[in-house]
């Protein structure tokens, strides 16, 4: 039987609804902007030099990095922290809501942080001297700390993952019960 202090605290999740809302509204918000950036790069295009064509269409993709990003966040978020999403995600297609653990979505979290750092890096260097020596070195600096922290969360969820699967292993062996009855079980 739940305490008073444990219903609570259970019931707590639910506040996590005002953040991921929130998130949903700022996402509304950055793609109206994008439609602005968009509408100003289709009438601007032919215009425009070729190299500030191409920084225009980086600063879009970073835009649609950051976006997938944030949506990744609030939905996987949501289904593990306040209400579980999977029936819906599976009507809409989405079967992936229901699979991404917070493993998995700390190493995506990381690997758009790097992929999003590349991207700036890139435009710093189509913009030659837009930037001293010191801002490019920073840069760079960042940006293999970032690779270096998604190569690290990459490789300890994969040995988290083997170590996982030699315990599923071991629990095999010792468990007297078919496969099939254990996952009817479940």
């Amino acid at each position: 039987m739940l305490t008073l202090i444990d219903k609570a605290m259970l019931a707590s999740r639910h506040i996590l609804t005002v953040f991921f809302l929130g998130l949903v509204v700022a996402l509304g918000l950055y793609a109206l902007r994008f439609v602005t950036k968009l509408w100003d790069y289709a009438w601007k295009l032919f215009s425009m030099p070729e190299n500030d064509d191409l920084l225009e269409l980086l600063h879009m993709a970073d835009s649609a990095l950051v976006a997938s990003m944030v949506a990744m966040v609030a939905i996987s978020s949501y289904d593990s922290l306040v209400s579980r999403l999977k029936e819906d995600a599976a009507a809409q297609r989405m079967h992936w809501v229901g699979g991404l653990d917070t493993g998995n979505l700390k190493l995506k979290l990381a690997t758009s942080i790097v992929a999003i750092s590349s991207i700036q890096l890139l435009q710093m260097f189509l913009r030659p001297g837009g930037y001293d020596d010191r801002e490019t070195m920073w840069a760079l600096i960042i940006h293999g700390t970032f690779l270096a922290g998604a190569l690290t969360l990459g490789l300890l969820e994969r040995l988290g993952a083997s170590r996982e699967g030699a315990d599923d292993e071991r629990k095999e062996v010792h468990n007297p019960h078919p496969k099939e009855v254990r996952q009817e079980k479940e």
